[in-house]
């Protein structure tokens, strides 16, 4: 009997992490919804999955803390079995020009984008299955440059690189390592503090013209979660509607 695969998805209470969480569940997978402090939002993901004849559990962790990656490891391992595939969604981002910018803003940004999907990865890369996947989330700002995104775009890149590097040691267990990096969408995250005529700004930069949904990445994360994207590793795909 072939075993139902299993994966862990950070901040996955709200936005783009729920709908992952949902995504991954509907294709047959067994989804742990990891949460910070958003409960009920996360219950309501869990109780989405459930309904539908999902495979889910809620796991309460600041992935932050240096415990995180064991717990929600040890989680999933105890009640699906062992992980096939993380997705490194968790992040926040706070705006501000790079001379305004104290330290406990920057410091905040390193540990949440930088640090604890290190953790996560470093987690994986020694418990996922052969034939697994790391998912990272990097941001279309890379390459954009922004202003007042300088603290956020720099902890991005990072990801990037550690998705590149971590592609090559882990080829030899056909662990593929990826990142995507969204442009805007339309997510608490990204809104929070910009007014109607700035969105609408936003909304006209993009060929498209439009702000991108949590479902149009959540595909992606479905692609390369399953076994049609085998041969795709190493890479950083730009999920932005053609903003660059």
């Amino acid at each position: 009997m072939q075993k139902t695969k299993v994966a862990i998805v950070t901040g996955a209470s709200r936005g783009i992490g729920a709908e992952i969480a949902r995504g991954l569940a509907a294709d047959g997978l067994a989804v742990v919804i990891n949460y910070a402090r958003s409960s009920e939002q996360a219950e309501d993901v869990l109780a989405t999955i459930t309904a539908a004849g999902g495979k889910a559990i809620l796991v309460q962790a600041d992935i932050t803390q240096p415990d995180a990656a064991d717990k929600l490891f040890n989680a999933a391992e105890t009640t699906f079995g062992k992980v096939d595939i993380l997705v490194n969604n968790a992040g926040i981002m706070t705006l501000s020009p790079l001379s305004a910018t104290d330290d406990a803003s920057f410091e905040r940004q390193i540990a949440t984008n930088l640090t604890a999907p290190f953790r996560l990865m470093r987690e994986a890369a020694n418990r996922l299955n052969a034939g697994g996947r790391i998912i990272n989330f990097s941001s279309s700002v890379v390459g954009l440059y922004q202003p007042q995104y300088g603290v956020y775009a720099a902890t991005k890149a990072a990801i990037e690189a550690m998705t590149h590097v971590l592609s090559k040691e882990l080829g030899s267990r056909a662990i593929a390592v990826n990142a995507i990096a969204p442009g805007p969408v339309a997510t608490d995250l990204f809104l929070n503090g910009k007014s109607e005529e700035l969105v609408a700004q936003i909304k006209k930069m993009n060929p498209l013209g439009r702000l991108g949904e949590p479902q149009d990445i959540m595909q992606v994360v479905r692609f390369l979660a399953g076994e049609e994207s085998g041969w795709i590793n190493g890479q950083v795909i730009r999920v932005n509607g053609g903003a660059i």
